[in-house]
């Protein structure tokens, strides 16, 4: 038992399963390469592997079997193109920046494409040092290609076959990330309500809101991971239990992103009493006990949230006090503390749902929205409208393709033996965006830099093959056990990979500096590039981006009105007008932060505005996901059947905000038609008694919208203000991610 528990903490973690696919891959080629007497074969054995794992999708079994036999296709072809174009550099030099350039456009069909099409350009790669390691294409090019493509096919098939003996795995491990995740939003949500004058609320504001990103991010993993899963298994009683958590997170989601009151205003009315101190006590008791949730789902073990559950219990106390003290200063604030004490309540019984959800109510409608293309007409349609220089999909693709032809005329011209790497270094630093790049280049050099130094140590230490094989296999671990979170150290591993590799058969000491200049020219290269290529400046397209935040909220708007007409229906319209709202939020809020790393001259004073829009439209949001999360369908004697009419007048003028800021153009002054919205959403003279107790969310959340369309009108005039020379048209798509390595 004492060995048990780690041993099942192990298990959970993300990457383990992974690491232990490629541990099990790189030790069955050794013991191939080993059992022929042959310890050359290791290197593109090792190579194949590399290739295959990267282009590794996340799919059920048979999705990735099909993903596989697609990926060795390509594979094979690419193989046998380079193999017949290497000993004429002048082809190869016309197809390299053409089969780069097509590989990334079809990224743009989709992200399962975009993996394999950027495996395939990694796998070009591995074939043309395959080929140079040995002089050239000799009489056993075509035997070392083979053990490449068997590497490959090798990695795939121990893919395919655990995929289909712990399918699960994967769902479990994303339903923890994102609880987790919403775990994070919640304790950050709760330092709003901390009592206390003088604090940085705007700094807190924009943490939030990139946290926000966090969790639409783990969101929209965790339903890619469900959909792939549950092709044909729709009947499934498992798939189904993790299909009803998701739908569990997203309330949670929107419960936790709702405010019902400016916490400024909330502060100074309540500052000597303990109320806020409670709601912040509560919402970070939530926190803690989605993380605990997150932990209890992936180790299969009860749940406890009695300490959330007692801080809920304390805030209902504390709001039933300030009532019985009846201050007529804090009457109009007992509607919104309460309405968030229903909402905290709410939030709780969806987070103690989540553990058991066969016992919560069955949705009627659990469709997922498949964003896979369904013809290959429609993936041509989406290639199509991407090429265009307004597409970040084609300027990275143009950029890739230019970056690579000159890295391989450099080689051509320094080393065509050794200079291979340049490209490899050009093609994993060389990224969608200024930000990304650069940040990709540092850690590329300096993990090269400490894997050399590590290589050179080990090959000097321990000169025994069977030591440095071992060694090898433990760098090829850790290489994709860290890749995504820590390039360096991934970079440091590959580099260590490599020395120990070819040192089997050769001398890895003569590879040290080439890999260095190399490493440093490629990266060289691949700065150059995205500064000067077609640059893709975030700042020159806030206002595109803003005009896409408002219009998606404009969107959620008109589906929460609707259903305050027809009833509340968690249907796929619905989730899907609140998720591109919260899409369309968390890319700004991307846009943003890459924007915070590019130099100060192309952003000026982008910062400024562009951070200001952030936490209005990420406070209008909020103002929605209460409207959304109180909704019901109104009756005749309600008063707010009557501002319907008004919430929709409030949906268009989003909509013409939105507009405007497309096109650039400066918003009038909204001040008289705001002041309209107000008068109509006063509380009727009659009701005034009872509207001190009775929370009214047409009302009080449309009040809320309609007094920050005047500062986000002004904050999209300051946007658009902004002098873009070299402006580009709308992008149609966002880029494919790049690959990693």
């Amino acid at each position: 038992m004492p060995i048990a528990l780690p041993l099942r903490r192990l298990w959970t973690l993300d990457k383990f399963a992974y690491s232990l696919r490629v541990f099990l891959a790189f030790s069955g080629a050794l013991a191939f390469a080993t059992l022929w007497g042959n310890i050359s074969f290791v290197i593109p054995l090792f190579l194949g592997i590399i290739a295959s794992a990267l282009s590794e999708t996340d799919d059920s079994w048979q999705g990735r079997l099909q993903a596989l036999i697609v990926t060795l296709v390509c594979f094979t072809l690419v193989s046998l193109i380079v193999q017949q174009l290497f000993p004429w550099p002048w082809l190869l030099a016309l197809w390299l920046p053409s089969a780069a350039f097509g590989l990334i456009m079809l990224g743009a069909i989709g992200q399962r494409y975009a993996t394999i099409a950027s495996g395939t350009l990694i796998l070009s790669l591995y074939v043309m040092i395959n080929i140079a390691q040995h002089g050239g294409v000799d009489e056993d090019v075509a035997f070392r290609q083979l053990l490449l493509l068997i590497g490959a096919a090798w990695y795939g098939l121990i893919s395919v076959v655990w995929c289909a003996l712990f399918s699960r795995q994967p769902v479990k491990q994303s339903m923890a990330r994102l609880y987790k995740a919403l775990g994070r939003y919640l304790v950050l949500k709760s330092a709003l309500f901390e009592p206390v004058r003088g604090v940085d609320i705007h700094a807190r504001r924009v943490a939030l809101a990139r946290q926000n990103g966090q969790v639409v991010a783990a969101l929209n993993h965790a339903k890619e991971i469900l959909l792939r899963r549950m092709e044909g298994q729709r009947g499934n009683r498992k798939l189904n239990r993790y299909l009803q958590i998701y739908f569990i997170a997203q309330d949670i989601h929107e419960r936790a992103s709702s405010t019902h009151y400016p916490y400024s205003a909330l502060t100074e009315a309540f500052f000597h009493h303990d109320v806020l101190f409670r709601c912040q006590r509560l919402l970070d008791q939530q926190g803690l006990a989605c993380r605990r949730l997150a932990k209890s789902l992936l180790l299969d073990r009860a749940f406890d949230h009695r300490q959330s559950e007692e801080a809920l219990a304390d805030l209902r106390a504390s709001i039933a006090n300030l009532r019985d003290r009846d201050k007529p200063e804090w009457r109009p604030l007992i509607q919104p503390l309460n309405a968030l004490a229903d909402n905290l309540t709410t939030l709780e019984a969806q987070i103690a749902s989540a553990h058991t959800p066969d016992a919560s109510e069955p949705r009627r409608d659990t469709a997922l929205l498949d964003r896979s293309p369904g013809s290959l007409i429609e993936a041509w349609r989406r290639v199509r409208i991407n090429l265009t220089l307004g597409s970040p999909t084609f300027r990275h693709a143009v950029r890739l393709s230019v970056a690579l032809l000159a890295g391989y005329l450099l080689l051509q011209w320094l080393d065509p033996k050794q200079g291979f790497w340049i490209l490899l270094t050009t093609l994993f630093v060389c990224r969608p965006n200024y930000a990304t790049t650069r940040r990709f280049l540092v850690k590329r050099i300096l993990g090269t830099v400490l894997g050399l130094f590590v290589g050179w140590a080990s090959i000097s230490l321990f000169p025994q093959p069977s030591v440095q094989s071992l060694i090898a296999i433990a760098a090829g671990v850790t290489f994709f056990a860290t890749r995504e979170k820590h390039y360096m150290i991934a970079t440091a591993s590959i580099t260590l990979l490599v020395l120990c590799s070819f040192n089997q058969v050769g001398d890895g000491f003569d590879l040290i500096w080439p890999r260095l200049f190399d490493t440093l020219i490629g990266a060289l290269i691949a700065g150059l590039a995205v500064f000067f290529i077609l640059p893709d400046w975030q700042g020159r397209k806030l206002y595109r981006e803003a005009a896409k935040v408002l219009d998606s909220q404009r969107r959620y708007l008109d589906e929460v009105i609707h259903q305050y007409e027809t009833g509340k229906k968690d249907d796929l319209a619905y989730r899907l007008a609140r998720r591109n709202a919260h899409n369309s939020d968390a890319a700004f809020s991307t846009q943003m932060n890459n924007m915070l790393h590019e130099p100060a001259y192309y952003r000026q004073q982008e910062t400024e505005h562009g951070l200001r829009f952030l936490v209005l439209s990420n406070t209008l949001l909020s103002h929605l996901s209460a409207l959304g999360a109180h909704r019901h369908r109104l009756t005749d004697d309600e008063d707010d059947v009557t501002l319907v009419p008004v919430g929709k007048h409030v949906s268009a003028l989003l909509g013409e905000l939105a507009e405007r800021l497309r096109n650039r153009q400066p918003t009038d002054d909204l001040t008289e038609q705001v002041a309209t919205f107000l008068r109509q959403l006063e509380t009727p003279t009659a009701r005034e008694e009872q509207a001190v107790t009775l929370y009214r969310p047409m009302q009080s959340q449309l009040r809320l919208i309609a007094e920050q369309l005047t500062p986000l009108a002004d904050a999209a005039n300051r946007l658009i203000a902004i002098k873009t020379p070299s402006a580009s048209p709308a992008p149609p798509s966002s880029p494919p991610s790049s690959p990693t390595g």
